[in-house]
């Protein structure tokens, strides 16, 4: 199946989460007469109570034939340092951008990060029912801050949506379509962000996101550089400066299938999974296969 990786980035209230759970929706990952549970990415206790996201969490959809991999990142200035660590697992990035406010200053940061690696932008111009809003400014503005933030000129011919993500649609123009629905932005994203790049050569893959779990330890989430992986494959541990830390084997691969993570049999490069059966490292560890010697650059 194709694969698409991307990061939603945008300022905190500017509709990102309840974007991705329309997303979901619309994607088919609830079944008919499901109870859907709102702001369904926000899974933290913290952040159900504050209503915004802290943690990056990844999700996945299937859209003809595509599977797309989506990163649900914080939008405040003090989360800052979870985004800059995702953008090194996806492809491409849906800016977000509040159809009256416009681009604020934690979506220059995120932005400026985002262009520097060379994900080429998609601009989703939300609220656009906003009585205040003011699309041709917002979109001005988007332009000025690409250019500022040094985009090239492939970055800064982006594509652009508006609509309402609380009402789940998204389309060409301002106005609302009679079909609305988000199958626009689905098909931007299949048709805009390139399949991932992959290296060919044995498994390796770089832990981006850490977490515990009482049941299978230590879980670590990342993009698959190379190779493939499967439960009980040995793999080595390798520290930022190529030193080993850890070897032993992988028990369980975790795919993301809608809000749930799913055990498979074997994962290949370009995708993103949670791995876990290793008990020590840190983010920045890279995991490879045994006869690997050098480290990933």
């Amino acid at each position: 199946m194709a694969l698409r990786n991307i990061a939603i980035i945008a300022h905190v209230d500017h509709g990102k989460t309840t974007l991705v759970d329309e997303l979901l929706k619309q994607s088919g990952v609830y079944r008919e007469n499901e109870r859907v549970q709102e702001r369904a990415m926000d899974s933290g206790d913290i952040e159900k109570e504050r209503g915004i996201t802290i943690l990056a969490k990844a999700t996945s959809v299937e859209w003809k034939g595509t599977r797309i991999n989506i990163v649900d990142t914080p939008g405040h200035a003090d989360f800052g340092g979870e985004v800059e660590r995702i953008l090194s697992m996806v492809d491409g990035a849906i800016v977000l951008v509040d159809a009256a406010e416009g681009p604020m200053p934690q979506t220059k940061f995120v932005v400026g990060k985002a262009l520097k690696v060379g994900l080429r932008p998609i601009v989703a111009v939300n609220k656009i029912d906003r009585s205040d809003a003011r699309a041709d400014e917002v979109i001005n503005e988007v332009f000025d801050l690409f250019a500022a933030l040094d985009a090239t000129d492939e970055q800064l011919d982006f594509p652009i949506l508006y609509g309402s993500g609380r009402d789940g649609w998204m389309a060409p123009e301002t106005e609302k379509p009679a079909d609305a629905s988000l199958a626009p932005l689905f098909d931007l994203v299949v048709e805009h962000v390139p399949e991932p790049k992959v290296e060919t050569g044995p498994f390796r893959m770089i832990g981006t996101i850490l977490e515990a779990n009482p049941f299978l330890g230590r879980i670590i989430t990342g993009r698959i550089e190379s190779g493939s992986i499967k439960p009980n494959q040995a793999v080595k541990v390798l520290s930022a400066d190529g030193k080993q830390v850890e070897s032993g084997r992988i028990s369980k691969i975790l795919a993301f299938r809608g809000l749930e993570r799913q055990p498979v049999e074997e994962a290949h490069a370009g995708d993103i999974v949670a791995i876990a059966g290793l008990s020590k490292g840190t983010v920045a560890d890279t995991f490879c296969d045994p006869s690997v010697t050098e480290p990933l650059q």
